[in-house]
């Protein structure tokens, strides 16, 4: 199972879910359409949070910001 979903909620509120549940919070990112993409730490976290978060889950493809790393900076280009 996937540790990473899409969901309507902001990155806040989502934050503050995590944390009131102990799920350990591996990436978060706001999508451009609104919403966050959230990736646990562990699958068990992630099916906890999946639970949670079950009514505002968005399924299908979303955009995603692209991601840029700067030249020199560590592990860019």
């Amino acid at each position: 199972m996937s540790r990473a979903m899409n969901v309507t909620l902001d990155e806040a509120g989502v934050t503050d879910m995590c944390r009131a549940a102990g799920v350990a919070i591996s990436a978060i990112e706001p999508l451009p359409n609104g919403g966050t993409r959230l990736v646990c730490v562990s699958p068990d976290g992630a099916d906890q949070m999946r639970r949670k978060l079950k009514k505002h889950l968005i399924d299908g493809e979303v955009a995603r910001h692209r991601f840029y790393r700067a030249p020199g900076a560590p592990g860019g280009y």
